[in-house]
């Protein structure tokens, strides 16, 4: 019989990479969505055939319970989250109502339903913050430095507490960040492969960034989403490190983009102090060797491989000519 997994938060990022990953190992797939007037499918639009989609909601513990209850699954991946770092000191207790309290709820869901379910809670480098060591493993203290990182610690370590206090199957992957083609256009990565598309084709001239300086491990989202998927195939539960170990600027991505379409970006690009955030995080950077090692991981996409997919991939779409397919 075909394994049956819950993903939260498919229609973003790494709910629409990881369903076609489960989708590809003969999995039956059901994702959950919250009611909006306006649902954003443009992610899971060509999947929408092959999975099936129920409402719930991670401040909703009994729609929690009953999503649980009716699909009966071997496997839940939680990857719904407020997920963009500055919209957190905006909504700061909202943040920490998903992000914190949600994980617990899906937590005690599992714990009500069937204790045998195996979960992955999307942990995130944003919980290392001020870094203390460089580069930050799973044994790294946290220092967040944001009201969405502290509410990733909650996550992070109640589903560690429920592991060890109810001997669930419960793992946390602390993924680095990792961008595509499919990412926001709020996250610097793709406002960057957006706007060079942009002015590549003469829709705009200038692109306004903030600290250029900041260095982060990015990875490609189609390559980390295996690694949730091989932390629930392991014998035990434990948690992982999931980076490229390779950090890069937010010039060096500048740089890279524009280049890709044959354009100097010091031309295009001007600092904008009213996008510096509050606390910088310093030197994100990670060491996955226990993912190598133990769940045999390894990223298959470069950094300029990645920039590259995204400035492609958005000077198709605003060509006009999308592909069929999302990258």
């Amino acid at each position: 019989m075909a394994k049956r997994a819950i993903i939260t938060g498919v229609t973003g990022q790494d709910g629409s990479y990881l369903a076609e990953l489960l989708l590809e190992q003969g999995y039956q797939v059901t994702g959950i969505i919250r009611r909006l007037s306006h649902p954003n499918f443009e992610r899971i639009e060509h999947l929408l055939d092959r999975i099936k989609l129920r409402p719930a909601d991670l401040l909703d513990e009994m729609s929690l319970i009953r999503a649980v209850a009716e699909e009966q699954p071997d496997e839940l991946y939680n990857l719904a989250a407020m997920s963009f770092v500055p919209a957190s000191w905006d909504q700061p207790l909202l943040t920490g109502e998903f992000n914190a309290q949600g994980v617990t709820r899906v937590l005690d869901a599992i714990r009500h339903v069937n204790p045998g379910i195996k979960f992955y809670q999307a942990s995130s480098s944003e919980m290392f913050g001020k870094v203390r060591e460089v580069p930050q493993t799973e044994m790294t203290p946290f220092y967040p430095r944001s009201p969405y990182g502290v509410s990733k610690v909650f996550g992070h370590y109640i589903t560690v507490n429920y592991r060890e206090s109810y001997n669930l199957f419960a793992c946390s992957g602390i993924l680095f960040n990792h961008e595509s083609p499919r990412r926001g256009l709020e996250f610097v990565t793709r406002k960057v492969t957006h706007a060079v598309a942009r002015i590549k084709l003469g829709l705009q001239d200038k692109l306004f960034l903030g600290n250029l300086d900041a260095h982060r491990d990015w990875g490609f989202a189609g390559d980390y989403v295996r690694a949730m998927y091989l932390m629930l195939q392991q014998p035990t539960p434990d948690d992982y490190v999931v980076a490229t170990g390779e950090a890069h600027s937010v010039k060096d991505l500048v740089e890279i983009a524009f280049s890709r379409v044959g354009l100097d970006w010091t031309k295009h690009v001007e600092i904008d102090p009213n996008l510096l955030r509050p606390a910088e995080v310093d030197h994100l950077i990670g060491d996955a060797t226990k993912a190598r090692q133990t769940l045999q991981w390894e990223p298959s996409v470069t950094f300029a491989g990645l920039v590259g997919m995204m400035v492609d991939a958005d000077v198709e779409r605003l060509s006009g000519t999308k592909p069929s397919k999302p990258r």
